[in-house]
């Protein structure tokens, strides 16, 4: 399975949503980085991603993007395949 990694902050109700669908998928581990800790950590997302919203997903190199474009690869079946490559 490819590794999971989920740019995140605090009381954010889009990465609790984005973590129960990954686990809903199999994912058991997700490297999480919290942005609002470390801003060299949101510099370095802003960087990878092009984008200020958080969360913001990868499945090993592939930037997914933030819970809507997670949610769209999973209902149109492309998520585990995603994760399985």
């Amino acid at each position: 399975m490819q590794p999971v990694t989920m740019y995140t902050g605090a009381f954010c109700p889009y990465c609790l949503m984005a973590k129960k669908l990954l686990a809903a998928a199999g994912v058991t581990e997700i490297k999480e980085i919290r942005v609002d800790q470390n801003p060299a950590d949101f510099a370095e997302m802003q960087q990878l991603s092009g984008q200020r919203s958080i969360p913001q997903i990868f499945i090993g190199d592939t930037h997914v993007g933030g819970f809507t474009d997670l949610y769209a690869l999973q209902q149109k079946g492309e998520l585990v395949e995603l994760l399985e490559s």
